[in-house]
């Protein structure tokens, strides 16, 4: 499972937007966190939301869910250094989450130029537990070494709607929508006494493969095993066999590509999106890959 380090920082530095540089910097151990919030708050608005890109895919100056779970990943990188915009982006969260506690996947989209169309064409008036399951399982990361965003109101609220809405999940739930759950559970299982049954429950819709095919996207597009289970030290690696996360990992660091980042497997809507899902891409195999040592 060896990779290349060397050749993988080179790429940062060529094609890697700042915040996904600075997070990569926080994986490898020599980064600087309040750096690293620097280059976050350029993607944050006066509300205590984040827009401007930060999610690929919606190119928005418009604060949003989306934008929200990338900014939580850069305050969980941080850790434990803590950053009042972590309780900051609650507080956000929380004004505009549904009266049930649920996220819309997306708010309004004012200019919508370069942005997904399932973005754009959200009901702001519907709670989405796709969205606000991976939010919300994001906060909890950092939630564990800040206690401002442990303790807070939207957290719970969120996590109450999401408990509900995933024991009524249909016989044949989306792809993301189901990885995200398995993720949140995960998270929360030494928290939420429920979160462990209802996590086997979701087992039953995971084939021995572990892959699980978004519909709707690419026709090679599949949530895999460590999408649903990134790390070993949670109750969801164990609806996965050992070799099956073996050959995950090992085909995950074989991924890496000549110029030394990574790609994802799901369609870009714009030339600045392709890029920068890149970057995060890199981010994010380095990271799973020293998780799993």
């Amino acid at each position: 499972m060896n990779i290349d380090l060397a050749a993988a920082s080179a790429f940062m530095s060529a094609h890697a937007r700042l915040v996904d540089r600075r997070r990569f910097d926080l994986v490898l151990g020599r980064g600087d966190p309040t750096a690293a919030v620097a280059a976050v708050n350029a993607y944050r608005n006066p509300d205590g939301g984040y827009g401007w890109g930060l999610e690929p895919d919606l190119r928005s100056t418009s604060s949003q869910p989306g934008g929200a779970l990338h900014a939580f990943e850069v305050f969980a990188d941080i850790a434990p250094a803590t950053t009042p915009e972590a309780a900051a982006l609650c507080d956000w969260l929380d004004a505009v989450a549904l009266p049930g506690g649920g996220l819309p996947f997306a708010l309004p989209v004012p200019d919508p130029a370069g942005c997904a169309p399932f973005w754009v064409g959200a009901d702001p008036s519907v709670p989405s537990l796709q969205i606000t399951a991976i939010v919300t399982a994001e906060a909890y990361r950092v939630a564990r070494h800040d206690p401002a965003v442990a303790g807070h109101r939207w957290l719970d609220r969120a996590t109450d709607y999401c408990l509900r809405a995933i024991e009524e999940l249909p016989a044949d739930p989306f792809a993301l929508e189901l990885a995200f759950s398995v993720r949140l559970l995960d998270l929360i299982a030494d928290r939420r006494p429920e979160a462990k049954a209802l996590l086997s429950g979701l087992a039953r819709h995971i084939p021995d493969s572990g892959l699980v095919h978004v519909a709707g996207g690419l026709d090679d597009e599949t949530m895999r095993p460590l999408d649903f289970a990134p790390t070993p030290d949670g109750p969801a690696r164990q609806l996965f066999a050992p070799e099956l996360i073996d050959a995950e990992l090992a085909r995950l660091a074989g991924e890496q590509r000549p110029d030394g980042g990574w790609a994802v497997d799901f369609a870009s809507y714009s030339p600045a999106a392709a890029l920068d899902w890149r970057g995060h891409a890199t981010v994010r195999a380095v990271s799973m890959l020293r998780a799993n040592a």
